[in-house]
């Protein structure tokens, strides 16, 4: 659908958080669970505070399970570790991403106290994450295995004013979703379009006749539901180079 030449091919860069974390248990833990191919970066990884987290905590909150406990471990950490995962392509995609969600969990059983992915701009806390891993761990079907990493490495919902649309689907080998109807008017409005984008995506990520929609097709919820148009588009947001930038492109949803 998309052409994905010039795109750098999409990876799990996640920022780790902690206090008195040992780098090299990291290291150690990044290549015996992520694989030899999942590496420490050792240029910005640091024993020291860095004063850009909280912020970058805050803004990177998709979901109510950020605690106070959560809160104060990311003021209170003195290490930063990033995670560089082996690129993920759409025939590894979900098993790099399955393989980062326990390597996640492995790291906060560890000592890590935070986590963020910075290939999609998402943070859940803790206990989130440790749950998560464990419904993965314990999934024996492909399916259920792929909604759950759908919900932990992408973020959703996310606007530009016009559209609500998410980031992340590039970690699952699939292309992201948006949703063109206006910005939402209230809360209600908002949980209806994550609703509807989630249920396309999921779709995207289970569905084996996902990889032959065409321009035009409709989608909806339920057959007395509102039907919406599909359109394919590129990924004009972010740069090629940004670990955001999904070079699946999109699956945007426009009234019918």
């Amino acid at each position: 659908m998309i052409d994905e030449a010039g795109s750098v091919p999409p990876q799990h860069v996640l920022c780790v958080l902690g206090a008195g974390l040992d780098l090299d248990v990291v290291a150690r833990l990044a290549a015996e669970i992520g694989g030899p191919d999942c590496i420490l970066d050792t240029e910005y990884s640091r024993p020291e505070p860095d004063s850009r987290m909280v912020a970058s905590f805050r803004s990177s909150l998709g979901s109510p399970s950020f605690t106070d406990a959560d809160r104060r471990a990311v003021r209170e950490h003195d290490t930063v570790a990033y995670l560089l995962s082996p690129p993920a392509t759409r025939q590894t995609a979900i098993e790099v991403s399955r393989r980062m969600l326990a390597l996640t969990a492995a790291l906060l059983r560890a000592g890590a106290t935070a986590v963020r992915n910075e290939s999609s701009g998402l943070a859940h806390g803790r206990d989130r994450w440790l749950d998560l891993a464990d419904r993965a761990a314990a999934t024996t079907d492909d399916p259920t295995l792929a909604v759950v990493l759908h919900r932990a490495w992408v973020k959703r919902p996310i606007t530009d004013g016009v559209a609500v649309y998410s980031c992340g689907m590039h970690l699952l080998g699939a292309p992201d979703v948006e949703l063109r109807a206006g910005p939402p008017t209230g809360p209600a409005e908002v949980d209806a379009q994550v609703r509807v984008l989630d249920a396309l995506a999921r779709y995207l990520l289970t569905e084996p006749r996902a990889g032959q929609i065409r321009d035009g097709e409709t989608f909806a919820l339920a057959a007395d539901a509102p039907h919406w148009v599909l359109g394919s588009r590129g990924c004009a947001r972010y740069d090629p180079d940004d670990l955001y930038r999904n070079p699946y492109g999109y699956w945007c949803l426009t009234p019918g």
